[in-house]
């Protein structure tokens, strides 16, 4: 295919999604239009970047082109990895410094500060008992008589 025949059929497709998106934006409001803009000037701008080209020329096998196409999938399944260790990393962050500061003593500096009582629904751990998570089930056992 030549190049002008790529660039006249992605012209083509987003002014069909241009015209698509003006309907949702005068049914759906502006957000949903805009997102429907921006979704529609993507094949002119792939034309106009190369991008199609390549696609178009990845019908026909060449080894590197198909080496970088394996290379770039590569590249996104690791990025998408990262980001999924990252959040989980982010997300057991607070509960490891909750934890840190009440093994050394956060919770009676968080007590003096707020005029010497515990936050409410905050259980006090049990004076025998040298683990916090045990001090906290044992003081729920005696609440409930059991222990």
């Amino acid at each position: 295919m030549t190049d002008a025949t790529i660039f006249a059929i992605s012209l083509g497709i987003t002014l069909l999604g241009l015209v698509i998106s003006w309907g949702v934006y005068r049914r759906r409001g502006a957000a949903s239009g805009l997102r429907g803009a921006a979704w529609s000037l993507v094949p002119v701008a792939a034309t106009m970047t190369g991008v199609t080209a390549f696609f178009v020329d990845l019908a026909t096998f060449s080894p590197a082109k198909w080496g970088g196409a394996a290379i770039a999938a590569v590249a996104v399944v690791l990025y998408l990895a990262s980001g999924v260790m990252l959040s989980r990393r982010a997300g057991a962050a607070p509960g490891k410094a909750v934890q840190d500061g009440a093994a050394s003593g956060g919770g009676r500096e968080r007590k003096a500060a707020s005029g010497g009582r515990a936050p409410k629904g905050a259980v006090e751990p049990a004076k025998g008992a040298a683990d916090p998570e045990m001090a906290e089930i044992e003081e729920i056992l005696r609440n409930r008589g059991i222990k």
